[in-house]
């Protein structure tokens, strides 16, 4: 067998024969992989990896697709050891800790704020009455853009803003993997108080786990009341400093520009605590914060580098898209050669148009960034998101995977919330934890989702309905939706869930309907059924049912799938096809054909 070899030594094992040591290295694996692949992986060939299954009672082909646990059995023999899937899986961030790098070439960086609050409590006027009055490298001349991040200054420190549309883009790149904050900048108006945004904008923050700064915004108005906003906050578990708590909060005006100092100097306070750090010399790593087309340039990337530095004519990976740095550009405009951590650019030079929140890296060379993508690409065509359920939380807290069971309920009204709240909280004990990352009245929306990817949620509807997008976006992530109309229902299945004793419950769905419309022999006794799909779609791991007429001839599985002579995954709507099922050879012209599929639906 060939091994894979690294400063191999030798023992004499029990029976007097010389064995070799090796040096056992981590090896990342997606949750399935194919055995080429994973060959390739292991620095050996195919053949070799299917001899080492064969070994250990497992039959595999070279195409074969195989489970991560599986994959852990054999990769010793290959001398490596498969990382945990969730070692394996673990998002990237923005905020990713120093650890790995060495101290001495640590450098203290600039803190990366994002401003949230109610759609018009004055966010947007605040960012603009910072940026104008404080813009780094302000001189005349420079032109500023748009390009939705930028920094200021503020007593000799360096300041950078994420200037996004509010809280669901926030958990939007941090569903993606990427936890670009450092500090959140939750603004209220003095005038309103806490509105339902408002608290949105909290439990997507406290989810993060960053630390939050509060402006009391509109302190002007002759209505301000600035007492209220303060109490409101500590019915929301926020208490501020002259509470006794250890939220700082500031008193300004977006319109005036009076508090704006005070509050630029809790951010800098803030971030000093939190000792911000990154290594400059690194190979540059960060998020994308947006992107878009220029009929002129290509495609704008804008970006913000969260360790090493940034270069011109630097490879780059994004996600599955490559590119190489043709040109940089700071938020005025203006061109530079390089930038450090925390540094907001807008680049050109990517193949592709990335996605908010995906995060980047720099490669080598071209070379590597080809090999990287092709096998990200591999790997999401194997791999599908899933998100947790309730039926596997009780595993996943005793494996201490999770710590306890987090949730996203939406009520029809706002009664129900405090009801279901209290409710929920007298079901924890010292083992399970029920966790409320947010709760509030109205439909299930995409931000509930993308709160629910990012928090690794559930998602419960008490007398509460997704919107349209909002369930094919849960569907694409793998998020769970309960729906629930009595109380005791629901707590009876968080109950049963956090001790491991709630089943799933499924349903048989039809997923696609055919026609056969010719019958061809493949050896003495078997037949191959040509048929043309009417609606829906058929699947390799579809159960196909055969009825002539309106009688169910037989239920089986596929054995076979192809589109002409190629075997594919599925056949959809309007394509012709071939497909065996297992133990059934008596098909003929004008039978009906179903694919059906077990769907759990609670």
């Amino acid at each position: 067998m060939t091994n894979r070899i690294d400063n191999g030594t030798q023992q004499v094992s029990d029976n007097g024969a010389e064995e070799e040591i090796y040096d056992i290295e981590p090896l990342e694996v997606p949750a399935a992989i194919s055995v080429h692949d994973l060959a390739d992986l292991m620095m050996t060939t195919p053949v070799e990896v299917i001899k080492e299954f064969m070994r250990t009672g497992h039959m595999y082909s070279i195409n074969d697709v195989v489970q991560h646990d599986v994959v852990s059995v054999i990769a010793p023999a290959f001398g490596f050891e498969v990382l945990s899937q969730e070692a394996a899986t673990r998002p990237g961030s923005i905020v990713l800790s120093m650890d790995e790098e060495d101290p001495s070439q640590l450098v203290a960086r600039p803190p990366v704020v994002t401003i949230l609050g109610h759609v018009d409590h004055g966010k947007t006027t605040l960012l603009d009455t910072i940026r104008k009055s404080n813009v780094v490298s302000g001189e005349a001349g420079g032109i500023t853009q748009h390009i939705g991040a930028y920094q200021v200054k503020s007593n000799g420190h360096v300041i950078t803003f994420l200037d996004t549309p509010g809280h669901a883009a926030f958990t939007a790149m941090r569903a993606r993997g990427a936890q670009v904050t450092d500090i959140a900048i939750l603004v209220v108006a003095a005038d309103d108080g806490i509105m339902p945004q408002t608290e949105e904008a909290i439990d997507h923050v406290k989810a993060a786990g960053v630390p939050i700064v509060v402006a009391i915004n509109k302190v002007d108005r002759p209505d301000a009341d600035t007492e209220r906003v303060k109490r409101q906050l500590a019915e929301h578990d926020l208490l501020i400093e002259e509470w006794g708590g250890n939220v700082i909060s500031a008193s300004v005006s977006a319109l005036t520009g009076e508090g704006v100092p005070e509050l630029l100097e809790s951010i800098i306070i803030v971030s000093e605590v939190e000792e911000l750090k990154a290594n400059p010399h690194a190979l540059a790593k960060g998020v994308v914060v947006e992107a878009r087309r220029d009929k002129s340039r290509g495609t704008e990337t804008t970006m913000l580098v969260q360790n090493g530095t940034l270069k011109v004519g630097d490879n780059l990976v994004i996600g599955t898209l490559r590119g190489r740095i043709r040109a940089m550009f700071t938020d005025r405009g203006e061109a530079i050669e390089s930038a450090g951590p925390s540094q907001p650019v807008v680049i050109l030079g990517m193949t592709g148009l990335p996605e908010a929140g995906h995060i980047f890296q720099v490669v080598a060379d071209e070379r590597e960034a080809r090999q990287v993508v092709e096998s990200r690409q591999r790997q999401a065509d194997m791999q599908k998101s899933s998100g947790p359920t309730l039926e596997d939380v009780h595993t996943r807290i005793e494996s201490g995977e999770i710590k306890g069971l987090n949730l996203i309920v939406k009520t029809d009204v706002q009664g129900s919330v405090e009801a279901i709240k209290g409710a929920l909280n007298n079901l924890n004990t010292d083992r399970t934890r029920v966790n409320l990352v947010h709760a509030a009245s109205g439909s299930i929306t995409e931000s509930d989702i993308l709160l629910a990817v990012a928090s690794q949620a559930i998602v419960i509807g008490f007398n509460s309905t997704p919107e349209q997008a909002a369930q094919a976006f849960a569907n694409q992530e793998g998020v769970e939706i309960r729906h629930y109309s009595i109380i005791y229902n629901l707590l009876d299945d968080v109950e049963l869930a956090l001790t491991g004793l709630l089943e799933p419950v499924y349903q048989d769905v039809v997923e696609g309907r055919a026609t056969v419309r010719a019958i061809f022999k493949v050896g003495r006794r078997q037949e191959v059924a040509g048929f043309y799909v009417n609606e829906g779609r058929f699947a390799r791991d579809s159960k196909v049912h055969v009825l002539r007429g309106r009688e169910q001839l037989y239920v089986g599985t596929l054995t076979s799938l192809k589109h002409f002579k190629d075997d594919v995954r599925e056949v959809a709507t309007g394509l012709e096809g071939g497909l065996m099922v297992d133990g059934f050879n008596s098909f003929e012209e004008g039978d009906t054909l179903e694919a059906h599929r077990s769907v759990r639906v609670s």
